[in-house]
């Protein structure tokens, strides 16, 4: 694969041999991520899991302290005075039988995150196999299926929340923040994820649980980091 001069001079900057303790690596993430625009700084933890087996699976969601400095678009679905409640969180598009039946066009999905109330779970059922392949299913794993409709709207308005979730490899791939909060800001958002995810950690999960652990800018080479540390 053939990368840009940009990319060549970053890479320069990163051993490949070496695992760095976290620090050094986020502060590397940022000093090679040399793009125009502000990018956004990636986590990839490789897991001992495997993701076949239904009890195996990690996913969960957590409020990084410094957000993740990325715009969402949220959609709630549900009805009666939860409707007040997200219009006044700042939900950007609410609804119910009107928002599915648009859904099922299979034309529109101009939100990043859907919300919704349990007893909407059962109307949402129709577009599963529309929002499930995209990520966008409300899941109560993922907090996204609750009754405290303001406090979820709240957190994910304000890009403070993040859903981690391991994928057919084995991997998590979630961004942490974006180069402009420097490198202090980002390793904290860092330590409440990994936490997280040791936390979620499966009882069938056998082995190495944490395998390895990569920082990333959007453009930038990928920097190993020094699990043990």
């Amino acid at each position: 694969m053939k990368h840009g001069k940009r990319y060549a001079e970053a890479a320069k900057l990163v051993d490949r041999a070496k695992a760095y303790d976290l620090a050094e690596g986020i502060q590397l993430a940022v000093d090679t991520a040399r793009a125009k625009f502000d990018e956004t700084i990636e986590v990839h933890v490789r897991l001992g899991v495997d993701p076949r087996h239904a009890d195996q699976q990690v996913r969960g969601i957590v409020s990084l302290p410094n957000g993740t400095g990325k715009k969402v678009r949220v959609l709630v679905i549900t009805k009666g005075d939860k409707v007040t409640d997200a219009e006044k969180a700042g939900a950007d598009i609410v609804g119910a039988e009107e928002i599915i039946a648009k859904i099922q066009t299979g034309t529109w999905l101009d939100f990043d995150v859907c919300i919704a109330t349990p007893d909407m779970m059962g109307l949402l059922g129709r577009v599963a196999k529309i929002l499930g392949p995209k990520g966008l299913m409300p899941n109560p794993k993922s907090g996204t299926v609750t009754t405290d409709i303001t406090r979820a709207v709240t957190e994910t308005k304000a890009g403070r929340t993040v859903e981690y979730r391991v994928d057919k490899t084995a991997i998590i791939h979630c961004i942490i923040g974006r180069k402009s909060f420097g490198a202090e800001k980002l390793s904290e958002n860092f330590n409440t994820l990994i936490e997280a995810v040791i936390k979620a950690k499966p009882a069938a999960a056998k082995g190495t649980y944490v395998k390895s652990v990569n920082v990333a800018s959007t453009m930038g080479p990928g920097i190993t980091l020094n699990i043990k540390a």
